[in-house]
């Protein structure tokens, strides 16, 4: 049957998450939207050979880069986490003049299945955190605290 070669490999499943920062494991993710890879779309009008108004579609000369939006449990104590270290330095210190890069790196944002094997992979690089929102707390709840941090990023690529 044509196209069997196209089901020869279950779909890529994905359970669990994890945040990278130069190599290193900083937090696991409950949840990760904004991966999208785009590229810059340019739109020309033209009249045709006949005098119709034609439009074409071509690339333009950038990719778009998208903030992503991660969520995760809370950590216990905020002033031993990676992540939080990294926003408090940009919000305080923000960016030298001297060297753009400081206080921007690239990371991963990994998926694993069921059993621990990665099985997906974005890169994406000259990133930031500019935002760390804490879900509503209630008396009435058992449920653990999210955190949602918004990164700010470059480029993303998937290489896996």
């Amino acid at each position: 049957m044509p196209g069997n070669e196209l089901i020869n490999h279950d779909p890529m499943v994905a359970m669990n998450f994890a945040l990278e920062i130069d190599g290193t494991p900083i937090s696991l993710l409950s949840g990760v939207s904004g991966l999208d890879v785009e590229v810059d779309v340019v739109t020309i009008q033209q009249n045709g050979a006949k005098g119709q108004m034609e439009i074409v579609k071509t690339r333009g000369q950038f990719t778009k880069a998208p903030d992503l939006s991660l969520t995760r449990m809370a950590p216990a104590d905020s002033t031993q986490d990676g992540l939080w270290k990294w926003f408090l330095d940009v919000r305080n210190k923000g960016f030298s003049l001297a060297d753009r890069t400081s206080n921007r790196k690239n990371g991963s944002i990994v998926f694993y299945d069921s059993v621990g094997t990665e099985v997906g992979r974005f890169n994406f690089f000259n990133a930031w955190p500019s935002k760390i929102s804490t879900d509503a707390v209630s008396t009435e709840s058992n449920d653990a605290v999210k955190e949602t941090i918004t990164l700010i990023t470059e480029r993303i690529e998937r290489v896996k």
